[in-house]
């Protein structure tokens, strides 16, 4: 494989439709490396690392939580319902982990034995990855299903569920900014077809 010839395909979709099941496949049988924003943003405002030094700045040491690590629940308390203050954090943490990002595939371009590169976001669209990405994937469930999971294996209140569900995008939305749909309303067997369809031009690996 040629350095630089990997494809970039950046993966969202709406609360419960099911991502991290793909994802888990794609990484069971694909020359792959694979992304959370979730777990990167998590990653880069360690102690010690810029974006920790400047949400301290801006949200104070309340947000400390047991050895010295930024306590999640402690810093969404400290910005909730203050829309300026969360405009800052995602100031501060979208930019570090759209560098981390590109530091890490501009590595496995290098290497030369990574042939998909991926990250999942439920913001990916919002943050501009669309004019990084070679591919954007659209991963879709009806809402009903949606919901279903969400209650069964998380154990979310209704309430919470339309409060989540309100604050994504609309499926119209994601469709208009995506260049491949996964349907994932049915069983992951459907679903896995449909992902091997799309990448049989890349290594299968059992």
């Amino acid at each position: 494989m040629k350095p630089n010839s990997l494809k970039f395909i950046g993966i969202t979709g709406g609360i419960g439709a099911g991502k991290s099941e793909l994802l888990q496949y794609i990484g069971r049988h694909y020359k792959c490396e694979i992304y959370l924003a979730d777990s990167i943003a998590h990653e880069v405002k360690t102690p010690g690392s810029k974006c920790y030094r400047k949400l301290l700045e801006l949200l104070g040491e309340g947000i400390i939580g047991p050895g010295g690590q930024i306590d999640k629940a402690k810093m969404a308390a400290r910005i909730f319902s203050d829309e300026g203050l969360l405009k800052q954090v995602n100031d501060i943490l979208h930019p570090a982990v759209r560098e981390y990002l590109l530091e890490r595939l501009e590595r496995a371009r290098q290497g030369g034995k990574t042939e998909l590169f991926f990250v999942e976001a439920a913001l990916l669209i919002e943050c501009g990855y669309g004019a990084l990405t070679d591919e954007m994937w659209y991963v879709y469930a009806d809402e009903e299903t949606r919901r279903k999971r969400l209650r069964e294996y998380r154990g979310y209140s209704e309430e919470r569920i339309d409060g989540i569900m309100s604050s994504q995008l609309s499926e119209e939305q994601f469709r208009e900014s995506c260049d491949f749909v996964i349907d994932n309303s049915g069983t992951l067997a459907e679903s896995f077809a449909q992902i091997d369809r799309k990448l049989e031009a890349f290594t299968w690996q059992e």
